[in-house]
């Protein structure tokens, strides 16, 4: 018996996933967690073969508890399922552990398949995603750029990253014309958006 565990903060997804997979032979359905800082505890619990998690969770999000899963339990194999089409996010996924990524968009029947593919140690992502993944590369922006420009994604203002990172204002402005550059972007809200869909901020 193929045992499941889910991660899903969405009530009305997660019991559909659960009616979907209490349906298919040889799979059961052995622990459900509506939060992300509740995985592990429950995975040591119940030992599921495939635990899949969503994303966005509170608490904790899935890419951090597939990483602290596979730490603890490396036997369980991790599928994210998600609203997030980012390559990025999909790079953070693999490099936590996760043997699969696949779109909520995707059938039943994708989702069932995926399962039995993780579970017998093969990979599923989803191949848009992938493809796009593998077109946008290693970051053009250097480390100081990357941090710069996250800062400037959480709403930080050049004064305030520059007090943080003990750099002149001017600094702060020079590293940013640079990664907009860089990104080939038209403005900074442009570069943001480039840089944290392709997972480089």
């Amino acid at each position: 018996m193929l045992k499941v565990l889910i991660a899903e903060d969405m009530a009305v997804v997660r019991e559909g996933l659960v009616s979907v997979l209490d349906r298919e032979p040889g799979i059961e359905v052995v622990a459900q967690v509506s939060r992300g800082d509740e995985v592990c505890a429950a995975a040591l619990a119940t030992r599921p073969d495939v635990a899949v998690l969503d994303v966005s969770m509170p608490g904790r999000d899935g890419i951090t508890a597939a990483r602290q899963l596979t730490g603890l339990l490396p036997s369980c194999r991790v599928l994210v399922l998600t609203v997030l089409d980012r390559p990025g996010h999909l790079r953070a996924a693999r490099e936590a552990g996760a043997s699969g990524y696949l779109l909520k968009s995707a059938t039943a029947g994708q989702v069932v398949a995926a399962i039995r593919t993780v579970a017998a140690g093969g990979r599923v992502y989803d191949a848009g995603l992938l493809a796009e993944e593998r077109d946008a590369g290693i970051s053009p922006l250097t480390p100081r750029e990357a941090e710069i420009l996250r800062l400037a994604a959480r709403g930080a203002s050049a004064a305030e990253t520059a007090a943080e990172l003990f750099l002149s204002v001017r600094t702060v402005r020079n590293h940013l014309s640079l990664a907009t550059g860089k990104l080939h972007a038209r403005t900074l809200v442009d570069a943001v958006r480039i840089g944290e869909r392709h997972g480089w901020i």
